[in-house]
């Protein structure tokens, strides 16, 4: 399958609405962080609310992805022993014009799972082993391409972006809070009005803070999806990988890592869109044609990657993999 020409300006068009929907979502939370530093301080609150928020991206303790990586256990891979994978990654990163291919990592679990950390110009990819022995080369280049599209769009620093705002509102709520109980003796003896609408504005600022990250959350997903099916020109590939993973996937430790992909959450506070509508999405930009990647999945791995839990564990990380 690929995607034809009629359907690449489909891709495109979902792609530019998803991108509108992340400026409006990113737009509504420096609205709301506005308005609450408001509520707070007035003009003076708005300007300092900014600059905190500035100061926390430039100086505030960053989580490097060389942490993450070792907090999962993850192990750095040679060409020589994963030469399939390799291909796929160089090719894919070729075809996103990253500046090199992301340095590819095993994770010795069998959870079926891959993420990207890092920025474009020095980024890992990770892939566990229980996704290694379930999914086809060919799924196998959806997935890949859809972390290497997080990578070319730069998600992480606008998720991280997204969390210092929810974590300044936060912050305001709580301070708001405490000036209302320590002025609020002083309001009702000298009959002083209650700011009764500051008051509900604090109170529900981190509820929405958190609804648009994780509208926000989703429409990255969505973005990396249709950026995949764009790199591989495989749509039917990512879709089949998605459907694997919805249905592989499951039991206590999906609750416990991915909650709500297929209990009975309601979608506003999910971090993934659901499988369906991505699988639906996917399969209505595809026409037939051969597909780009094909073959098995890797399954012969190298003799130092064969030691692997039965099953996953919590770790002193406080991670489950």
């Amino acid at each position: 399958m690929m995607i034809s020409p009629l359907n690449e300006r489909e891709r495109i068009r979902h792609k530019w609405r998803n991108r509108l929907q992340s400026i409006l979502l990113l737009a509504g939370m420096a609205v709301l962080l506005s308005l609450c530093g408001w509520a707070l301080a007035g003009a003076d609150g708005v300007f300092w609310a900014f600059v905190t928020g500035a100061l926390s991206l430039l100086f505030g303790p960053q989580v490097s992805p060389w942490l993450t990586l070792r907090m999962y256990g993850a192990v750095p891979v040679h060409p020589s022993e994963m030469p399939a994978l390799f291909q796929l990654v160089e090719r894919i990163s070729g075809r996103a014009g990253l500046p090199h291919p992301p340095r590819l990592h095993y994770v010795p679990t069998r959870i079926l799972n891959a993420f990207a950390v890092g920025r474009r110009d020095d980024a890992a990819l990770a892939v566990t082993e229980g996704l290694l022995r379930i999914l086809t080369l060919r799924e196998l280049a959806g997935v890949l391409a859809h972390e290497i599209s997080h990578i070319r769009n730069n998600d992480l620093g606008i998720m991280t972006l997204a969390d210092v705002i929810s974590r300044l509102t936060s912050a305001m709520w709580l301070a708001g809070m405490v000036l209302l109980i320590a002025s609020l003796p002083v309001l009702l003896t000298e009959g002083n009005a209650v700011p009764w609408l500051s008051i509900a504005l604090l109170v529900l600022s981190p509820t929405i803070a958190s609804l648009l990250q994780l509208a926000l959350s989703r429409t990255r997903e969505y973005d990396a999806d249709l950026d995949a099916a764009g790199l591989t020109g495989d749509p039917r590939g990512l879709a089949s990988a998605l459907e694997k993973l919805e249905r592989y996937q499951g039991g206590l430790f999906e609750t416990l890592l991915l909650p709500g992909r297929r209990v009975p959450q309601p979608s506003l506070l999910r971090t993934h869109p659901p499988t369906r509508d991505r699988i639906a999405r996917l399969l209505a930009l595809e026409a037939e044609a051969p597909p780009r990647f094909g073959g098995p999945a890797p399954t012969a791995l190298p003799e130092r990657f064969r030691n692997v839990p039965s099953t996953p564990r919590w770790r002193a990380t406080g991670l489950w993999y």
